[in-house]
């Protein structure tokens, strides 16, 4: 197995792209196991995307109120807020394969529940409520058992491409799902949608069983014992590369991320619309996610600056996208908050993913998914009142607002911590950041990575692997 360009390079080092990192936008595909976790994965996605236009939609039809659609989603990640970290232990200590089976399939039966209150006319707000948060629960599990079990399924040389791989792939289904969720509620309501989405998980159960154990990479599972969470907490607090991607995908999660809300106040309230307008808007999310992942897919490293400076457009775009003043430029401006809000994802993902110890994946993932999607039932309720009281347009700039701001500080922070200065190089097209003052060789600086001296070029917003890769 080839490893990918850059994967192995010198702390410091400042790795390009080469010819041959293009030609591999689907080189995890190569592998068996995981060309039956995509598949499986793509037909499941696509039942959960059309699960997801149904619930919101079925909430607010229920009760007109976008407040209620945030408090769904609220409920569906609060366990994730309480739990997460829980969740990364379990994921260490037990073997992925087996929990993926288990959770999987609760999940489907959820999804079944759902479908059968909804088709015999007896579904109430409180009974969406209670599933949302049940769903949230085996989520807790579900979540960093998968993130973490790519490394299992490719290991390290193929990570960054199996996770750009797994985000287009669950944006492809997104241009699948609400399409058809949108025609299916119009034409003969959301319990077929839900009935869709419990079928579904039968595609990763059986794409489960059928992989061949002795092709997994092998990873240590972490023995039963005390103090486990609070080792993976000091772990993530002594690795400055692991909190700042951590911290800013925090923010973007708790507030850049709300989309049930705006999309459907949007559809709803400022175009009078109806579920098939609230389709669209997901499909076109969709679009520019599925390119931004593919492109993701294209890159052999991982940097700091286009971490930053993704997040710092996904904002901008949302505060544009805002104040359109017409529907289908809303739509297209829909498609590059796609593009710049995955890019944000996947280069997250993988930058943490590849600078932690392979016992502590788990752990670490879960940290990263609680604080991402966590953040929801503190910033769901929070927009939805926003998006109440002063109207989609006012909820949607205060997404913007917060993620733009977030992009900013950090950026700062870091650039203050390397004592560095921006220098715009006209000639050249380009901004390099410079060091304000000699230092010492050895000096330890954040934005590189701890451990990585700053490179010839000072070019310290380039993040390559900072320990040797397992």
């Amino acid at each position: 197995m080839s490893s990918a360009p850059g994967a192995d390079a010198a702390p410091g080092s400042n790795p390009l792209p080469t010819p041959t990192a293009k030609r591999r936008t689907f080189s995890s595909l190569k592998i068996r196991n995981y060309r039956l976790f995509a598949l499986g994965a793509v037909i499941s996605n696509t039942g959960t995307w059309m699960s997801r236009i149904a619930q919101d939609w079925l909430v607010l039809s229920l009760t007109g109120s976008s407040t209620a659609v945030g408090i769904t989603t609220a409920l569906q990640f609060l366990p994730m807020l309480l739990f997460g970290l829980y969740g990364g232990v379990i994921a260490d200590r037990y073997p992925k394969r087996k929990l993926l089976l288990l959770t999987q399939s609760t999940m489907g039966v959820l999804g079944l529940a759902l479908a059968a209150l909804t088709l015999s006319g007896q579904v109430q707000v409180w009974h969406v409520y209670a599933i949302a948060f049940l769903l949230g629960m085996v989520t807790v599990v579900d979540n960093p058992t998968r993130q973490s079990f790519v490394m299992e399924m490719v290991g390290p040389q193929d990570v960054r491409n199996a996770v750009s791989l797994n985000s287009a792939n669950f944006q492809t289904a997104r241009l699948v799902g609400p399409a058809v969720a949108g025609v299916l509620i119009s034409a003969v309501g959301s319990g077929w949608a839900f009935l869709f989405n419990g079928l579904s998980f039968g595609a990763p159960l059986i794409g489960l069983m059928l992989m061949r154990p002795s092709e997994l990479h092998e990873v240590e599972r972490t023995p039963r014992g005390k103090g486990q969470l609070r080792e993976g907490l000091r772990y993530v607090a002594g690795q400055p590369e692991l909190i700042w991607p951590i911290v800013l995908v925090g923010f973007i999660g708790t507030f850049g991320f709300n989309f049930p809300i705006w999309l459907s106040a949007f559809a709803h309230r400022v175009y009078h619309a109806g579920a098939s307008t609230y389709g669209m808007f997901n499909t076109a999310m969709a679009v520019g996610s599925v390119i931004g992942a593919l492109l993701a897919a294209r890159r052999a490293t991982t940097r700091m600056r286009l971490l930053l400076g993704a997040a710092l457009s996904f904002g901008v775009l949302e505060m544009v996208a805002a104040i359109s003043p017409s529907l289908w430029l809303f739509v297209a401006l829909l498609v590059v908050i796609g593009m710049f809000g995955i890019t944000v994802n996947t280069t997250a993902n993988s930058s943490v993913q590849l600078a932690t110890d392979p016992v502590m994946r788990g752990r670490v993932m879960s940290l990263f998914m609680m604080v991402f999607v966590g953040g929801t039932p503190l910033g769901g309720p929070l927009v939805g009142w926003i998006t109440d009281t002063f109207g989609a347009r006012a909820g949607f700039v205060t997404g913007g607002l917060v993620s733009a701001g977030a992009a900013l500080l950090i950026a700062v922070v870091l650039l203050k911590s390397a004592r560095l200065r921006v220098r715009v190089d006209l000639r050249g097209r380009r901004v390099r950041f410079a060091e304000r003052e000699p230092r010492e060789r050895e000096c330890r600086s954040v934005v590189a990575g701890v451990g990585s001296p700053p490179t010839e070029s000072a070019d310290a917003f380039s993040h390559p692997p900072t320990r040797p890769l397992p």
